[in-house]
């Protein structure tokens, strides 16, 4: 039972005062899975991908993912108790300053179960959903070192016992691992090997006697790096593939207590201080046999369904981040007076709360729309929606960071603030857990790839004399050529978004449309060269995630006007804004993305980056160094 489960680690912290009350656990000796109760009903997830093909899954996104009752009054218990932590007991400042984070604090951490906030109970872990996930973490955000250590050891460190290992290592690690007592990192980035992640050098060999393997090398930006117990360690393996001896990645559980481990000093970081963050190295380090994750070979795939399945967070933690700046800066715009008049009655300053606040809601949908996703039963790909979620938080949250530092002027740049260092944390988040350039280069190419093979099937249908096929591709090439309206099902009769919310709707509709056949031509036109079409795909995969951030705050304010939630009116002028400018940016850089278009300045900046990068400078002549 969860409950019973985070009382017990509350119980042991009585002198901070943090326990529940043993009259608000309702439930025991029922499984975690009997006790979620999404009312979205699982099926098929391929709905980013399938957006690449102008259409509409509604069933995958509508209604927005719900909870059951019993697991909405876990939530309230769960949240209580961390909010009051990270209020009386969290000093930011100092964590900050000293760059560490003091070991009573990890404690604390410790006592309320956030070091196995999502290990199963029979692990000794909380086991919690992706949901209630995703809600801790709104308030862990609050700290952005704090954030990092419990998200490098749960979010990656140990995610690879949890969702590849065998019972054995389950039961071997999960314990320790979910009361804090040993804590996990994730080594896979090295000096030579930083997003191009399968040129790891870093080897594993077999032993002479065939009982263990020897790790050697370097891995570097570890976080948790010098204070891990047990580490996710990848390594290039010998595999026998066909008979042919092949190089392949293969990961590891490593014991610092095996021996041969060092760690370097800690890197002195802009941000994030107060995380540990330094080089890890190995010297024929033993690893018992028993200690492979997965198969031998396997591990790039195992590395990438860890970082995978962790990017959804980083929506709810930006969001928390962002809801808190708007209570610290709406106080102070509320009561700074300037020419006789309140800030927050100066309409450049309204924008920058408008900005925070459309963000926050964005990011939040997302980050629940993915959540309640993956959360169904049947581990559902969510790979790409994650992925989404992650790029326009991240950037959203550095700009909602500046804005808020912004309203406070000068104050916002001192220290005595804490603005600039939520400023200084931010930065890191467009690069680590995959950079958004790359990022956005998985989520276009992969959409394009499925849209390339579904393409490449109807034609081949086409060919082989299915009429019904032919005549459907036609008809729908002709309608758009005729200009007809576009209807995907959300609204009218049978619609699944709220009357108050129609006409975006229909913008929503004419962009996937829009977004389709766009995807189609660009494929006839670079075929498999796309791939090297870098700036064309970031407008694709820009495309794609307002595609997906509309679909978010159509779903959720839908349903909060449905069921009435408070405040539903202002969803609705949040949604309406967002899905009003989203509409005429995806508009503008589909229109980029058409054959000579006369908006497109790819050629341009191109060459323009040339010139400098082939002189290693800025090339322009200064304009005193001479006169006519």
């Amino acid at each position: 039972m969860i409950v019973g489960r985070f009382i017990k680690l509350l119980s042991k912290s009585a002198p901070v005062g943090r326990q529940l009350p043993a009259s608000n656990v309702r439930r025991a000796g029922k499984e975690l899975w009997q006790l979620r109760s999404f009312q979205t009903h699982p099926k098929r997830l391929g709905y980013g991908k399938d957006l690449f093909l102008g259409q509409v899954n509604k069933a995958d996104v509508f209604p927005y993912p719900e909870i059951g009752n019993e697991e909405l009054d876990e939530i309230k218990q769960l949240v209580a108790p961390v909010e009051k932590f990270f209020s009386e007991e969290v000093d930011s400042a100092k964590i900050d300053q000293e760059a560490r984070i003091p070991p009573e604090t990890l404690n604390g951490l410790k006592e309320l179960g956030l070091f196995g906030i999502q290990i199963p109970e029979e692990y000794g872990g909380l086991g919690l959903s992706n949901t209630m996930y995703a809600r801790l973490a709104e308030i862990i955000s609050l700290d952005g070192s704090i954030a990092v250590t419990l998200a490098a050891h749960q979010a990656i460190g140990l995610k690879g016992i949890l969702i590849a290992g065998n019972e054995a290592q389950k039961q071997k690690y999960l314990p320790k691992l979910a009361s804090g007592e040993h804590i996990a990192a994730f080594c896979l980035t090295e000096p030579g090997s930083g997003s191009d992640a399968a040129s790891i050098q870093t080897r594993a060999t077999l032993s002479e006697d065939g009982t263990h393997y020897l790790i050697n090398g370097s891995k570097i930006w570890i976080s948790n790096g010098a204070m891990a117990d047990v580490m996710t360690v990848f390594a290039r393996t010998e595999v026998d593939d066909n008979g042919m001896k092949k190089d392949k990645i293969s990961a590891f559980i490593v014991e610092r207590a095996f021996g041969g481990i060092t760690s370097g000093k800690p890197e002195d970081k802009l941000g994030i201080r107060g995380s540990n963050t330094c080089e890890v190295s190995f010297d024929n380090v033993p690893v018992p046999l028993e200690n492979l994750i997965g198969e031998l070979g396997g591990g790039f795939k195992v590395a990438m369904n860890i970082l995978n399945s962790g990017r959804f967070s980083m929506g709810s933690s930006s969001a928390g981040m962002i809801k808190k700046l708007i209570e610290l800066t709406s106080e102070y715009a509320a009561t700074r007076k300037q020419f006789n008049k309140r800030l927050s009655e100066f309409g450049m300053i309204q924008e920058k709360f408008a900005i925070m606040a459309l963000n926050a809601f964005v990011m939040e949908s997302m980050a629940y729309l993915t959540a309640g996703m993956m959360d169904r039963p049947g581990l559902p790909d969510c790979s790409l929606e994650a992925a989404m979620v992650k790029v326009f938080s991240s950037e959203g949250g550095w700009i909602c960071v500046s804005e808020a530092l912004q309203v406070l002027g000068g104050l916002g740049y001192t220290k005595n603030y804490p603005y600039e260092r939520y400023v200084r944390d931010c930065r890191i988040l467009p690069i680590f857990e995959g950079t958004n350039e790359i990022l956005r280069m998985y989520i276009a190419l992969t959409g394009m790839q499925y849209a390339g093979k579904i393409l490449t099937g109807r034609i081949k249908d086409m060919k082989k004399g299915n009429i019904g096929m032919a005549l459907s591709m036609i008809g729908k090439k002709l309608r758009s050529s005729l200009g007809a309206s576009v209807d995907l099902g959300l609204t009218g009769k049978d619609g699944v978004v709220h009357p108050s919310l129609t006409e975006s709707a229909k913008k929503f509709e004419q962009n996937v449309h829009l977004f389709g056949s766009t995807v189609e031509s660009l494929l006839y036109r670079y075929g498999k060269t796309i791939v090297d079409e870098q700036l064309v795909l970031k407008r694709v995969a820009d495309v794609l995630i307002n595609l997906y951030a509309m679909t978010a705050v159509l779903s959720r304010a839908s349903r909060s006007i449905s069921i009435g939630l408070r405040n539903h009116d202002h969803e609705v002028l949040l949604t309406n804004t967002f899905c009003s400018e989203a509409f005429f940016k995806n508009n503008y850089m589909m229109t980029q993305l058409q054959k000579n278009s006369p908006e497109n300045n790819d050629a341009s900046i191109k060459k323009i980056a040339c010139e400098v990068l082939e002189n290693r400078a800025y090339i322009c002549t200064h304009p005193l160094e001479r006169t006519f």
